[in-house]
């Protein structure tokens, strides 16, 4: 008999293969052995050490997450992503970590590349939180594809250390933090540092009637020193890429030359040609500059600069065959934060921050002839015509805390109290024009205009005591005022709207509680409210076409209201192995998703409050050190039963969505990435990802994932080869999706995809 094992099961075998190799080290393991981290192929940094399911840093600087919490924090160091993950984008760094999923459509993607988590699926961007060294990169303006975290402000080469705190289990984070929160930690010298990369990739695609291959290539370049109380780093990046088709051009009436398809929820039509075809270019330069003014006190800035000029093509399978420029992006935004930071030790410790994100210049333009999925090409239309432009100038964030945390028996004592003080500010300008050219045009008649600002500000409180040798508890309270003021609405001739101002007064416990049973076995409970209050966009933003308002804001929308749990038992061998289970549960309410409304021609949604939706799931585990002659081993499977309870909203039919899956959430994942240090100068990393069946939208109808808009399962293989010719330089191959599978989650994912890369560390 013969049998077959699913993807998800070949990564659970993963886990199991732990099993015995961590058994037999526990018999030589004497009981009274301090705890060390575990380390994988490449990890020459310090990385992080888990004791009582709290994480802490030996000898290197601690990101801005909280030191103290019994709850699941997963990470990977910089030198970890270098040796094992072929990493173009900063976002690559997740590939490996437990139940995250980015959904990078190509080297570069600045617009869809957003963040799934346990109970949240991509179109859920506002219920996670990224950060780099403290500063808020996650969009918050609003909640879906078009608004990915600002991964472009981190490359690869800087990052030192990546953390995630899974959960709303900390009382320091707003209730955006109810899937997850991912912190980047970049570099800061010791001494002079020099850091040169080039890189390229290519990508063969074969969909429908294309078949082309698209190149791209990347160079980055880093500095870096101390002198005194001095420290700085410049990088400077430069990302040249081609993207695969995106969108495609699709009727229910036979075309000659149009490739026969099915639609998503298994109806025939044919596909006539692409869309949407990006050729992306990006420049990147962050500033980072400290000064020391005492020994635990620490004066920093950061700037940074990220452009993007993206052109998208079309190209038409039918007769007359035409193809060019359908749409132009063109983006400058200006980042920069400020901080000052005591860090003794002892019995207080405080920081003060504040930061800015400014859309210098964020235009798109595009013709308005046709659908908006694919405008139907005509040659006029390729030299100009009418159009219109989408202008966020004048968008952005800004963000201001004040925090500290207190010993009350100093260092080593029993109670550790974090407190602090927060206000998040967003601010929203669109302005849509109608342009008579819009090759060359920038601005014309003003169609529609969506204004808005939101504001939460924040106090919170948590203390992390230990009150028993192998106990601790974690109680936190997170208190916030939420404002909506400002908004507007103009659509078409007529008068701007102005909507009355809102707010809204909310409280959020947090509780955890860790016990260690025996040497490195810990039992963690942790439970938190979130509230993810409505994004500006949400609130006030439409999206005008040439046929309507393909989108309606609403103003009146309620916040998410969150609870999430989770139990989990982990068990740490030293140099061995590190394994964990744990079990959640999320129980939202009035969650936010956008909804066709019923009976109206052309199809427009609205964001509406999804009243009940409930996730149940299990979440393995494991990494595993020198599992055979220098093979390290991570891996991990998760279930996760979410399910649409209630939902009153805008639906075609009464209880046609209820019982059915949450969107986007599929029930089984999984992940595992082997990495052989064959000598002292290779390493041959190999990594595999799995997604089961999964639906894009609320009623399930969508049960054809294998076609364009649709939402597919995949199972993918990743392989990487990295030489080591001296102590500075190092080359490595890689080869992306290396089984060459075929997936969509609406657009379609890249196909297999080769890279190669030249490094220079001095």
């Amino acid at each position: 008999m013969t049998y077959r094992f699913t993807p998800a099961a070949r990564a659970a075998l993963v886990l199991l293969a732990c099993l015995p190799i961590a058994a037999r080290a526990e018999e030589d393991t004497a009981a009274d052995k301090p705890a060390e981290p575990i380390r994988v192929a490449g990890d020459d940094a310090n990385p992080p050490v888990k004791h009582l399911g709290v994480v802490t840093v030996t000898g290197g600087r601690r990101g801005s997450l909280p030191s103290q919490i019994p709850t699941t924090i997963e990470g990977i160091t910089g030198a970890q992503v270098q040796a094992s993950i072929n990493a173009t984008d900063s976002e690559d760094a997740l590939k490996y970590l437990p139940s995250l999923l980015v959904r990078k459509r190509y080297a570069g993607d600045y617009n869809h590349a957003v963040l799934s988590t346990r109970a949240s699926g991509t179109g859920n961007s506002a219920r996670s939180l990224v950060y780099a060294d403290g500063i808020l990169l996650s969009n918050l303006l609003g909640n879906g594809a078009s608004f990915a975290p600002r991964w472009g402000l981190v490359t690869p080469e800087e990052i030192e250390r990546v953390d995630v705190l899974y959960g709303p289990f900390s009382a320091a984070y707003p209730g955006n933090s109810a899937g997850a929160v991912v912190d980047y930690l970049t570099r800061m010298p010791s001494k002079f540092e020099a850091h040169a990369v080039v890189g390229a990739f290519s990508q063969p695609f074969q969909l429908y009637n294309t078949d082309t291959t698209y190149n791209g290539w990347q160079a980055s370049t880093s500095l870096g020193d101390r002198s005194g109380g001095w420290s700085w780093w410049v990088n400077v990046n430069r990302l040249d890429s081609e993207g695969q088709p995106l969108v495609f051009d699709t009727t229910a009436t036979p075309t000659a030359g149009a490739v026969p398809d099915t639609d998503k929820t298994g109806k025939p039509w044919v596909v006539r040609g692409t869309g949407t075809q990006y050729r992306t270019v990006q420049d990147h330069l962050k500033l980072k500059l400290a000064y020391d003014l005492a020994s635990d006190l620490r004066a920093s800035y950061t700037a940074g600069w990220w452009r993007n000029d993206a052109v998208g093509r079309s190209e038409q399978y039918v007769a007359p065959v035409l193809g060019g420029v359908t749409n132009r992006d063109g983006l400058a935004h200006l980042m920069q934060a400020l901080s000052l930071k005591q860090n003794a030790g002892g019995a207080f410790d405080w920081e003060l921050a504040a930061s800015v994100y400014d859309y210098r210049r964020d235009l798109s333009r595009k013709p308005t002839a046709g659908s908006t999925q694919q405008p139907a090409l005509t040659q006029a239309l390729l030299d100009g015509g009418n159009g219109s432009a989408t202008d966020l100038h004048g968008t952005g964030w800004n963000t201001l805390s004040a925090r500290g945390t207190w010993r009350p028996g100093g260092e080593g004592s029993a109670h550790v109290v974090d407190a602090g003080v927060q206000q998040d500010s967003f601010r929203l300008r669109t302005t849509v024009y109608g342009l008579t050219d819009w090759n060359d045009q920038e601005s014309g008649t003003v169609n529609s205009r969506f204004d808005g600002n939101t504001r939460l500000r924040s106090v919170f409180g948590q203390d992390a005591w230990r009150f028993a040798d192998g106990w601790m508890a974690v109680l936190g309270l997170r208190g916030e005022r939420w404002q909506a003021y400002d908004g507007l609405t103009q659509t078409g001739a007529f008068t701007p709207y102005a909507h009355p101002q809102r707010s809204e007064t909310a409280w959020s416990p947090k509780a955890a509680l860790s016990h260690e049973l025996r040497e490195g076995w810990v039992l963690k409970a942790s439970a938190g409210r979130a509230l993810r209050f409505p994004t500006v966009s949400e609130l006030y933003q439409g999206a005008a076409t040439s046929s309507g308002i393909s989108n309606i804001a609403n103003p009146d929308l309620r916040p998410e209201r969150s609870w999430t749990s989770e139990l989990s038992s982990e068990w740490t061998l030293p140099d061995v192995a590190t394994l964990r289970l744990t079990l959640f549960h999320e129980d939202t309410h009035d969650a936010l998703y956008s909804q066709p409304l019923p009976n109206v021609t052309p199809a427009t949604n609205s964001v509406q409050n999804v009243d009940h939706i409930r996730t149940t799931g299990l979440e393995a585990a494991a990494q595993c050190e020198n599992v055979w002659r220098g093979v390290d081993l991570q891996g991990s499977v998760t279930y996760a039963d979410s399910t649409i309870v209630a939902n009153s909203g805008y639906v075609s039919t009464p209880g046609d969505t209820v019982g059915k899956w949450q969107p986007r959430v599929p029930r089984w994942r999984a992940s595992a990435l082997a990495a052989w240090r064959v000598d002292e100068r290779w390493t041959v990393s190999y990594g595999a990802r799995y997604s089961g069946r999964q639906y894009g939208s609320l009623d399930n109808s969508d049960t054809n994932g294998f076609t364009y808009m649709g939402t597919s399962k995949y199972f993918t293989t990743d392989l990487r080869v990295r030489f080591a010719i001296d102590r500075q330089w190092h080359v490595a191959v890689g080869i992306d999706n290396l089984n060459n599978y075929q997936y969509w989650n609406f657009h379609p994912y890249p196909q297999r995809t080769y890279s190669a890369e030249l490094r220079y560390d001095l």
